[in-house]
């Protein structure tokens, strides 16, 4: 760190309880794992977030290969080779979006975009009834899939949209904050045919 950092400065083992304890893991909002050791990262992500609740955590990698086994334990990873303090941060304190494609007009963009967890539980053809936007991939434990009709978004899942690049703001804007699902009128007069078709039998 740099010698007019002003933070508090804590030295010990970064997974032993009682230093994160002396650190104020206890208050934190959020934590990031960035020893250089891969397992030592991992393991005081996990106490941060199963001991001490600490609901976002990233911790840092050297070995790409073991991403994927760590994220299947529900730690978000950053490895060396797209280290940068953008990608930490936005494990950490996600919002908006991040372009990830845009076609050569720059009127298409797929993009990363963050999503009030109030949406989790909610299907993804709901999401994208209410948000009017096409859901592309949801990223699952490190592993990329395809949403169908009985996909639920889930804690930890990364969404990915692809929208007109007009659109993108507006679709930001919806999903950070949940509003309620939009139910179309076809639906409504479905549940209100419902009773007279359960007496007719």
């Amino acid at each position: 760190m740099r010698a007019g950092f002003k933070g508090k400065k804590i030295t010990g083992i970064g997974f032993d309880q009682d230093v994160l304890q002396a650190a104020g893991i206890e208050d934190a909002a959020a934590f990031a794992a960035v020893s250089s050791g891969d397992n030592s990262n991992v393991i005081a992500a996990r106490v941060a977030r199963e001991s001490f609740g600490v609901e976002r955590v990233a911790a840092r990698i050297y070995d790409p290969r073991r991403a994927e086994v760590y994220q299947r334990l529900g730690i978000p990873t950053v490895a060396t080779v797209r280290w940068t303090a953008d990608q930490m941060l936005r494990r950490l304190l996600p919002e908006g979006a991040e372009a990830l494609w845009r076609d050569p007009t720059g009127a298409v963009e797929l993009a990363e975009v963050a999503y009030d967890p109030a949406w989790v539980g909610e299907k993804a053809h709901a999401i994208e009834e209410s948000v009017r936007v096409r859901i592309a991939f949801i990223t699952r434990l490190g592993e990329a899939m395809l949403p169908g009709p009985g996909t639920v978004l889930q804690e930890g899942d990364v969404l990915h949209v692809i929208a007109a690049h007009k659109d993108m703001e507006r679709i930001q804007a919806d999903l950070a904050s949940r509003g309620g699902l939009v139910r179309r009128p076809q639906d409504k007069r479905a549940q209100d045919r419902r009773p007279q078709e359960k007496g007719a039998r």
